[in-house]
């Protein structure tokens, strides 16, 4: 993304699940070895930095469903401690009673003492994790994702949703379906995502992707457990504002 990169970072979900989210910054991905992301270059290690960016996004907050998404390049571990307590307090100010994070599988032990924090706030902490697909060998050779946990319900002891990458080379229809099936007989929601030229060495597969839209797209674009990104900027934020 680059300095020059500039991201829109805040938006309104108003259909499924209608929300507030915000796209703040971190000090970056902790993992950075998927092959088909390159979301982690949004990030700075300079915490006054970020903290301001994200001072003046959710500033843009209103709390008009009193439920907020926030993500950011990584993992909720990776924005800095001044800008988790501004979140709360907004939180508290809006009155926004959720609050949805997103979380990589390496941190998954330090979701417990998030959730804390915010419940003392009565604030229900909801923590989404890219899965990707519920293929081991695929998740780990082909994206190396980095999860090194066969079962869906062992990984559905930590996180309350899943994302999923879909319309990529080498999928098929038949395990797009099946990974959607798994993901909602063991999460609450299962947001898709189909795969967008990046430069990164795993690539969109066109003709999975019609077949995506002609077959699968028409049974979940009106379940209010699945979220459907034809276009990673289908949520409002990313892209850029130049």
């Amino acid at each position: 993304m680059g300095d020059s990169f500039d991201p829109i970072r805040y938006s309104v979900i108003e259909k499924k699940n209608p929300r507030e989210i915000v796209m703040l910054r971190g000090s970056g991905c902790k993992w950075r070895k998927c092959r088909f992301c390159d979301y982690h270059l949004d990030f700075s290690k300079d915490e006054k930095s970020n903290y301001d960016l994200n001072k003046e996004v959710l500033s843009h907050v209103t709390g008009l469903y009193h439920r907020l998404e926030v993500i950011n390049s990584g993992s909720f571990i990776d924005l800095d401690k001044e800008t988790i307590h501004l979140i709360k307090e907004i939180c508290l100010t809006k009155q926004i009673h959720i609050l949805h994070f997103e979380c990589h599988w390496i941190h998954r032990n330090e979701i417990k003492a998030i959730r804390e924090e915010f419940k003392k706030a009565n604030i229900q902490t909801i923590v989404k994790s890219g899965i990707e697909t519920f293929d081991y060998n695929f998740r780990e050779n082909i994206f190396r994702k980095g999860i090194d946990e066969k079962s869906p319900e062992v990984i559905a002891n930590y996180f309350d949703e899943v994302c999923l990458l879909q319309g990529v080379e080498g999928q098929t229809l038949e395990s797009m379906k099946k990974d959607i099936k798994i993901g909602l007989s063991y999460f609450n929601r299962v947001c898709v995502n189909i795969m967008v030229e990046n430069g990164m060495p795993v690539k969109p597969d066109k003709q999975l992707i019609e077949d995506f839209v002609k077959e699968i797209y028409p049974i979940y674009k009106n379940d209010d457990r699945v979220d459907i990104l034809l276009e990673n900027t289908d949520f409002g934020v990313g892209g850029s504002n130049e």
